[in-house]
C-alpha cells in the first residue's frame, strides 16, 4: 500500500522560535535543538486547526509537520501574522510519511534527505522515499491522531488528548485560542475523546459516526488487523460507556480510551 504524503512548512530566521511560539499552543522556545515535541494551531474559539509535531534543527529554523490538511494553505494563513517578524517560511514538495528505524523519544534527525521524529521504540520518517506503513497502528495504540479533513477547524484540544501529549501550554504567553483551552482545562466539561474501537468493517476516515440519527462522533484513523479493522475515534463519552454499540449498522467494540 503506498504511503501517505505530505507537506512540512520551515520557519527561519531570527524571530522564527519566537513567531511560532505566538502562534502555536505549546511552549515552542523550550525545545532544544535535534527535539522536536507536539504542538497546534487554534482558531480564535479554541477549535484545532491543525495538529502539528514541531522539531527544532537549528537555532533558528523549525519544521512543522501538520498532520493532516493543506501545508500551503495553513502557511498562508499564518504569514498574515508576520507583519515585522524576521522569519520566513517554505513549504516543501510532496514528502512520505513512513516508519522508521527506532531514534530516541523527542529527537528530531535529519539524515538521508529525510526528516526522523523520534518515538524510542521507532521514528516516524518523512521524506521523499516510499516506506511501510507500520507507523499507523502505532499511532493509533497510542492515540496520535492524523485529521482527515472534515475533522480540521471542528475538534477542541481535549478532544485529541492534547494535554496529554504535551502539545498545550499554559504558562508560557497568549496565543490563539487560549482564552477557551484554558477554560476547558480549569474547569473541564469537554464530553468528546479519544478511542480505540474495532469494528466489524472498515471504517472511513472522516466519516461521521451517528447513534439513533445522532452525531457522536467522527473516525480519525483506520488500520485493518487481517478481518478486525481498527481505528482511531473521536467519541461522546456517553457513547464510550458500554463496550459495544451500533452506527448505521456497524458493530463498535470501544478498546480503550486516552486519559488527559
Amino acid at each position: 500500500m503506498p504511503s501517505r504524503t505530505t507537506r512540512t512548512i520551515t520557519f527561519a530566521g531570527p524571530d522564527a522560535g519566537a513567531f511560532a511560539n505566538a502562534q502555536f499552543s505549546s511552549d515552542v522556545l523550550s525545545l532544544g535543538v535535534g527535539r522536536w515535541q507536539w504542538s497546534g494551531w487554534l482558531d480564535p474559539k479554541g477549535r484545532v486547526r491543525a495538529l502539528l509535531q514541531v522539531a527544532r534543527l537549528a537555532d533558528d529554523r523549525y519544521v512543522a509537520l501538520p498532520r493532516g490538511g493543506d501545508a500551503p494553505s495553513l502557511a498562508a494563513d499564518l504569514q498574515r501574522f508576520v507583519f515585522r517578524s524576521k522569519v520566513t517560511m517554505h513549504v516543501s514538495g510532496d514528502l512520505h510519511v513512513s516508519n522508521g528505524a527506532p531514534v530516541a523519544e523527542g529527537e528530531a534527525q535529519e539524515k538521508d534527505d529525510s526528516l526522523f521524529f523520534g518515538e524510542g521504540d521507532a521514528s516516524l520518517r518523512i521524506g521523499t522515499r516510499q516506506g511501510d506503513d507500520a507507523w499507523i497502528a502505532r499511532h493509533i495504540d497510542k492515540g496520535y491522531a492524523w485529521l482527515p479533513d472534515r475533522a480540521l477547524g471542528t475538534l477542541l484540544p481535549p478532544a485529541l488528548s492534547m494535554e496529554r501529549l504535551g502539545a498545550v501550554s499554559f504558562d508560557k504567553g497568549c496565543f490563539p485560542g487560549q482564552e477557551i483551552a484554558a477554560r476547558l482545562h480549569f474547569l473541564g466539561g469537554h464530553k468528546r475523546h479519544l478511542r480505540i474501537v474495532r469494528s466489524d468493517v472498515a471504517l472511513q476516515e472522516g466519516h461521521s459516526l451517528h447513534v439513533d440519527g445522532r452525531e457522536v462522533g467522527i473516525v480519525l484513523m483506520q488500520h485493518t488487523y487481517s478481518s478486525s479493522p481498527t481505528s482511531l475515534v473521536v467519541l461522546d463519552d456517553t457513547m464510550s460507556q458500554a463496550d459495544t454499540l451500533e452506527t448505521e449498522g456497524v458493530r463498535l467494540h470501544v478498546l480503550s480510551t486516552f486519559a488527559e
